[in-house]
């Protein structure tokens, strides 16, 4: 379990170098992938990169407090405490939570993980370039904290809820749903 510190710190230093083109969808499943670079923390010159996906499913209407019915599947043990002391912060912030009103489901398909004997920065460069490359609508380039690094995650997934909250209650409001 991380400490508060921890918490704190992976959410000030977790940067989207990258945000998928799209947002989430209102009416349907979203998938995006991830690429997760981080620094290892007992060695210099080393990067691990995690690829995978975050997959969020139909937003629904559901009660203020319904953030507990949110599934992690594929996430280690303890995230579920993760999330709880996330939204806790996040509460004690003052921060907007509305969002929690729409139900999600998270699963993280399998990760990869490899290690890049290189500096951070080229490592970044070269993941960047090759996104300009390819043009991936639905990848997220993501730089976080090494041994934190699913609450970079869950920083990355909030995020995409709030960019989207908009455009969901809209399509909600259009069809009469709020």
């Amino acid at each position: 379990m991380h400490s508060p510190d921890d918490i704190q710190y992976a959410l000030e230093t977790t940067r989207v170098l990258r945000e998928p083109d799209r947002r989430i969808d209102t009416f349907g499943e979203t998938r995006f992938e991830f690429q997760l670079l981080s620094e290892l923390m007992d060695r210099s010159g080393e990067v691990r990169i995690r690829s995978g996906e975050v997959e969020a499913m139909r937003p629904r209407i559901l009660r203020p407090e319904s953030y507990r019915e949110i599934e992690l599947e594929g996430f280690q043990d303890d995230a579920r405490k993760r999330l709880d002391a996330l939204v806790e912060k996040l509460r004690s912030e003052g921060k907007d939570l509305a969002f929690l009103q729409y139900g999600f489901q998270f699963r993280r398909s399998s990760v990869t993980e490899e290690i890049v004997h290189d500096s951070l920065d080229s490592v970044r460069d070269r993941l960047l370039s090759e996104q300009d490359r390819t043009g991936n609508p639905a990848r997220a380039i993501i730089e976080g904290v090494d041994d934190a690094w699913e609450i970079c995650l869950f920083k990355f997934s909030f995020e995409m809820i709030l960019r989207s909250q908009e455009i969901n209650a809209f399509d909600f409001k259009r069809r009469g749903l709020l």
